[in-house]
């Protein structure tokens, strides 16, 4: 069956298409007895209007672009409260997933270009930054990530910060034999975080070197073998500072099953605070996630109506539970 449309409607209510157009629209100028006439027509010939169409017109899709790289369980935290808050506000949000793939993100980028999204929230990017930088004369441009760019607006935190706290924490608990666990050694949450050990060492005095190093970490099976290691060690350390609360939930449970007691044994430090350290009581750094991504949200409709919305202050913390 042919789909009706507005020249047809108007032709059987006997008005012009610009009338129709209106009542569509809940525009005024047109009287209580056509506009129920027009929408009785509407009804009957169950007529839906282009999105497309409207989108185009009105200069807006309503819809905000989110490349990720894959699901991880704080992406999942940004992507959750920034789709709530994006509904909130009437607007809806389709995910690129890249898989790092730089081809797959331009595809998200060109649609920026071609008006087929509002904005773009780059929470891992594939390109350079210089090539993003291109596409947000087409759109704003807002990502998770560090970047010195005063084209793309970032809601990054310093991970410097959070660790910090952590080693303070664990020093003022007693523990002097630590063990860093780090992630992928080029990225830059784990060079801050390396950096906040090194002057962590050079406040109290302490030989970097004498403490052991993990790197290329993050994963719940990590941790597991790490507590194999720690079982079969001679010379044992006294805590762990690890990447993330997954890892910590691995070290954690496999040193249990191996006998041992946490934190009398070794004390445990995470981070993030996933929902897996609250059923652990893992100890562990509180990241807020979400509130980045309200933020991310804020700096889009700042930019989208050049408005001067206030961003939310963020802050780590630390969540002492029973692992140190």
């Amino acid at each position: 069956m042919q789909l009706a449309n507005i020249q047809e409607i108007a032709k059987l209510a006997g008005v012009s298409s610009a009338t129709v157009s209106r009542v569509i629209n809940n525009r005024d100028y047109v009287s209580e007895e056509t506009r129920k006439r027009v929408q009785t027509i509407i009804d009957k010939l169950d007529y839906v209007p282009n999105i497309n169409a409207v989108s185009l017109k009105k200069g807006a899709t309503k819809l905000i672009g989110m490349v990720i790289p894959s699901f991880t369980d704080s992406l999942n935290v940004f992507l959750k409260s920034f789709t709530m808050m994006a509904q909130e506000h009437g607007y809806n949000v389709t995910l690129f997933m890249t898989r790092i793939d730089p081809d797959k993100e331009l595809e998200a980028l060109e649609m920026l270009r071609q008006k087929q999204i509002d904005a773009l929230v780059l929470v891992i990017r594939s390109n350079d930054w210089k090539t993003i930088e291109h596409y947000t004369k087409y759109g704003p441009i807002v990502t998770w990530q560090r970047v010195e760019s005063e084209k793309i607006p970032s809601v990054f935190m310093n991970q410097y910060d959070g660790y910090t706290l952590a080693l303070e924490h664990l020093y003022a608990k007693g523990y002097r034999k630590f063990v860093n666990v780090y992630g992928n050694t080029t990225g830059l949450n784990t060079q801050s975080r390396m950096l906040a050990f090194k002057d962590f060492c050079a406040r109290y005095e302490l030989d970097p070197h004498e403490f052991r190093q993990f790197y290329g970490q993050g994963s719940r099976q990590d941790g597991e073998k790490i507590a194999h290691w720690w079982s079969e060690t001679e010379h044992k350390p006294d805590a762990f500072l690890t990447p993330n609360d997954y890892f910590a939930a691995g070290l954690l449970t496999e040193a249990r099953r191996l006998g041992y007691s946490v934190p009398e044994d070794f004390a445990i430090c995470g981070f993030d605070n996933m929902e897996v350290a609250h059923l652990l009581d893992i100890t562990t750094i509180h990241y807020p996630v979400n509130l980045q991504a309200e933020n991310a949200f804020t700096l889009i409709m700042n930019q989208l109506f050049g408005s001067n919305l206030p961003l939310l202050d963020l802050d780590f913390h630390l969540v002492e539970r029973k692992t140190t």
